[in-house]
């Protein structure tokens, strides 16, 4: 009885083991993600971004630069300059879309591609800059259509 629960522990090894032999005898590992993820990621932005001893702030400097135009225009809107505002918040967008363009490495405001972070950015930030410009009362741009326009949709 013994020597058959003994053959048994030898087979169950060796299924462990597989067919290769020991897990130290197999090929190693490859460096590649797993398709499946069964444990935390590695963080992606930090010492990935820029190498070396560079101080996170340093590294995302173009995602600081649009963010800190971006909350200036939030508070220039808030404090009751609306027109100023939402320009301030349009041409930081506008920025964004150049400075993806132009710099290599943007770190935390590169989201996506190149092509639709730039088109993304460009977009919003023109159509919110036209409507800081044509927003009343005296508005800084007049655009000929737009009260008709208005008017046929908003009866």
């Amino acid at each position: 009885m013994r020597a058959e629960s003994d053959a048994a522990d030898a087979a169950g090894a060796a299924e462990q083991a597989g067919p290769a032999g020991p897990p130290e005898a197999q090929a190693p590992r490859s460096r590649r993600f797993p398709s499946i993820t069964r444990d935390t990621a590695r963080p992606e932005g930090s010492g990935r971004a820029v190498p070396g001893a560079v101080s996170t702030p340093v590294r995302q400097w173009p995602m600081l630069a649009v963010l800190t135009a971006t909350a200036a225009g939030l508070l220039a809107t808030a404090l009751g300059h609306p027109k100023f505002g939402c320009l301030l918040i349009g041409l930081a967008l506008i920025a964004a879309s150049a400075l993806r363009r132009a710099l290599p490495s943007v770190g935390m405001l590169a989201v996506r591609s190149r092509f639709t972070d730039m088109v993304t950015y460009g977009v919003l930030g023109v159509a919110i800059t036209l409507l800081a410009l044509v927003m009343e009362p005296k508005p800084w741009l007049e655009i000929p259509f737009l009260e008709s326009a208005v008017r046929f949709t908003v009866r």
